[in-house]
């Protein structure tokens, strides 16, 4: 493990006085990762956007207090289950299954206290790579057994990989996924209205109005969720289609099409000339147009983040998951390795 004081700083503390690290990957030209060892966080990723300038293109918080009050996972490892679980309630081997709720009712990114908001440990850290480590016991947030999770962000060229495993010693769920949001414009920029958004995908997934799937998939033909061509983003969240009303913009899985490592979304900004290609081998892909940014926490540039100022694209399985046994499985078992893998590949326009 290297401990160059240029690429490994301290960021803050927990309130239990732990030290939370700031761990730097990559180099110019091409894109430099600030990593936190709270919530395996992307704290800051800096490229060479098209038109010369350099700028941070994700959203962050300034400091360890408010990243710990912030409830948007800016940035954050979600675990142990991405998305909702409808009444934090399912069955797993004819087990009922309790976990902790805090949104609606439902259980919402591994529950009120998710790995985003956890000090992981530093297993390596090398100039274009770090490798972060958690160990969620047994009962945690109620989920049942003791899960192993790990992190590693490589930079390879223009490309940041994610890649994300667990093993578990009892049956339990894993879903993980990255809550990086975006804004090609530079962090604090303002609204991403203007960006132009692809979506590989025939189908979403229609939600109740507690977020949570209200049956299966329908065709994105003909409504605001149709994004199989490059679009802006702006009219489609203002749209009055009363899947978007009732979400305050986009807020919905994605059944993207294909399987194994493929391009899963591209977002430009015409702006900066700026481009990212989503690679991902998950079959879904939650779209978050950052419809509850409310101007109540603080950003790295010191201004307030509002509703659109970035638009998150999250690799998962499906929402619910555990109460649809026709979907892909989030059951992972003793001797099993969940893995999942996104990248980000940027590009100029």
């Amino acid at each position: 493990m290297t401990h160059d004081a240029t690429r490994e700083t301290t960021f803050g503390r927990m309130p239990d006085g732990r030290e939370v690290r700031l761990l730097t990957i990559g180099a110019e030209p091409g894109p430099v990762v600030e990593v936190l060892t709270l919530g395996a966080t992307v704290h800051s990723l800096v490229v060479t956007c098209g038109d010369g300038e350099r700028r941070n293109v994700v959203l962050g918080h300034p400091d360890v207090g408010e990243r710990l009050a912030a409830d948007t996972y800016i940035g954050g490892t979600i675990g142990r289950y991405a998305n909702r679980i409808a009444g934090g309630r399912f069955t797993l081997d004819g087990r009922d299954v309790e976990v902790r709720t805090h949104d609606r009712g439902n259980s919402l990114h591994g529950g009120p206290d998710g790995f985003d908001v956890r000090l992981w440990d530093v297993e390596s850290h090398d100039p274009d790579r770090v490798v972060l480590s958690l160990v969620s016991p047994d009962g945690d947030q109620g989920f049942p057994g003791e899960v192993t999770a790990r992190v590693t962000y490589d930079i390879d060229g223009d490309v940041v990989r994610v890649t994300m495993q667990a093993t578990t010693d009892a049956p339990t769920v894993v879903n993980l996924t990255n809550h990086a949001y975006f804004n090609l414009d530079g962090e604090g920029s303002g609204t991403v209205d203007d960006h132009e958004l692809l979506v590989e995908a025939e189908e979403f997934t229609p939600v109740d109005a507690t977020g949570i799937p209200a049956g299966g998939h329908a065709p994105v033909d003909g409504t605001p969720f149709d994004f199989r061509t490059s679009t802006p983003i702006g009219p489609a969240i203002r749209a009055e289609h009363p899947q978007v009303v009732d979400a305050r913009g986009i807020d919905h899985n994605y059944v993207v099409r294909g399987d194994g490592l493929r391009r899963a979304a591209a977002l430009a900004s015409p702006r900066t000339r700026t481009g990212v290609e989503l690679w991902s081998d998950q079959p879904g892909l939650q779209v978050y147009t950052g419809n509850f940014l409310d101007g109540t926490r603080r950003s790295t540039s010191g201004a307030r983040y509002r509703q659109g100022d970035g638009v998150a694209l999250e690799p998962q399985l499906f929402p619910d998951s555990p109460h649809h046994s026709e979907w892909p499985s989030a059951v992972l078992r003793p001797g099993e390795t969940y893995a999942a893998v996104l990248e980000w590949r940027f590009a100029t326009t």
